[in-house]
C-alpha cells in the first residue's frame, strides 16, 4: 500500500471508515478536483492521473466504503445508491460542498452514477464533471456479472485460489492492452481477504439497474460543463453507449481514445490526463 497511501479515515453516517487522502493540498487556493473509482477496482487507478492533475489541482481520492483500504464487513450497504449519500457527506466533510468551493468531479465506470446521483437526487454541486466510461445508461451489466449477483451467497463459497483467479481474469477483461502484473495483483489482493471474498460478490450483488433508472430520464437537466471519455476499444461498456450519452447531456462533449478498453486510467494515462487537464483548465 505504500505506493499508494490512502492515510487518512473519515467515518460515515453509516459507521463506515472511508479512507482518503488529497495530492497537492500544498496549494490551498488551487481549485479543487475529486476522482471516482469504479467497480472492482479502487482509486490506485487514477494514481497516475492524479498525480499529473496535482500540479495545478488540490487532488481528493477515496476509495467508497467496500472497496481498496476502505471498511469491508458483513451486511454493509455498499449499493450505488448508499454511495452517493457517503459522497455528499464527504463532500461537505472536505469543505467543497459550498458554492464558493464546488470542486470539479471526474468519475470513472459506475462512480459516474454516484457522481449524477449525488448531485440529480442529493443537490450536490459541482464545477465540472467529467465522466469516464461510467455507468449511466440501461442496460448494463456483463452476463457474467449478472450471474455473480445473482448468486453472491454460492460464489462467496469458491475455494480462495479459485475465487482469485476468477478475479484476476474478471479484472483483466477491463484492459485493452493488459495490465502490468503487478498492477493486476494490486487490484485483486483486496478482494482476497477474508473479508474481501464476500465483499467482491456483497457488492455486484446490491448494484442493480434500479440505480440508473432513477435518473438516466434527467441527464437533460445537466447545465455544467461536462467531458465525456471513453476507451475505443471498451468491451464493458460500448463506445456507443458514450455517443447516446452525450446525446442525453446538454452541451457535453465526448472523446473516444484509441487503444484503450473500459480501464482508461491504467491502457491510457498520459492521453486521459491531457484531457482532463485541458478541460479542468477551462474553468472559470
Amino acid at each position: 500500500m505504500t505506493e499508494w497511501p490512502l492515510d487518512r479515515t473519515f467515518r460515515s453516517s453509516s459507521g463506515d471508515a472511508v479512507r482518503w487522502t488529497v495530492l497537492g493540498e500544498g496549494q490551498p487556493d488551487a481549485p479543487a478536483v475529486v476522482l471516482l473509482h469504479g467497480t472492482p477496482f479502487s482509486s490506485y487507478v487514477w494514481r497516475g492521473v492524479a498525480r499529473a492533475l496535482a500540479a495545478r489541482h488540490r487532488v481528493f481520492v477515496w476509495d467508497m466504503p467496500g472497496y481498496g483500504a476502505s471498511e469491508q464487513r458483513a451486511g454493509q450497504d455498499v449499493s450505488l445508491g448508499a454511495q452517493a449519500g457517503v459522497f455528499a457527506e464527504l463532500l461537505a466533510y472536505w469543505g467543497l460542498a459550498t458554492e464558493a468551493a464546488r470542486p470539479a468531479v471526474v468519475a470513472h465506470d459506475f462512480g459516474g452514477c454516484v457522481a449524477l446521483r449525488a448531485h440529480l437526487l442529493h443537490g450536490v454541486r459541482y464545477a465540472r464533471l467529467a465522466l469516464v466510461a461510467p455507468v449511466a445508461l440501461a442496460p448494463w451489466g456483463s452476463p457474467t456479472y449478472r450471474l455473480l449477483g445473482a448468486h453472491p451467497d454460492v460464489f462467496a463459497q469458491l475455494p480462495p485460489d479459485l475465487h482469485r483467479a476468477l478475479v484476476r481474469e474478471y479484472v483483466s477483461s477491463a484492459s485493452h492492452p493488459g495490465l502490468h502484473p503487478a498492477v493486476l495483483d494490486r487490484l485483486v489482493e483486496p478482494w482476497c481477504t477474508d473479508a474481501g471474498r464476500p465483499a467482491f460478490y456483497r457488492q455486484i450483488a446490491q448494484n442493480d439497474q434500479r440505480f440508473t433508472d432513477e435518473i438516466q430520464n434527467r441527464y437533460g437537466e445537466l447545465t455544467l460543463p461536462t467531458l465525456i471519455c471513453w476507451g475505443a476499444q471498451d468491451t464493458w461498456i460500448p463506445p456507443a453507449r458514450g455517443h447516446e450519452l452525450a446525446a442525453r447531456i446538454p452541451g457535453s462533449h465526448l472523446r473516444l481514445i484509441e487503444g484503450a478498453g473500459h480501464l482508461v486510467q491504467e491502457d491510457a494515462p498520459a492521453e486521459l490526463a491531457s484531457l482532463l487537464g485541458e478541460f479542468l483548465r477551462d474553468e472559470g
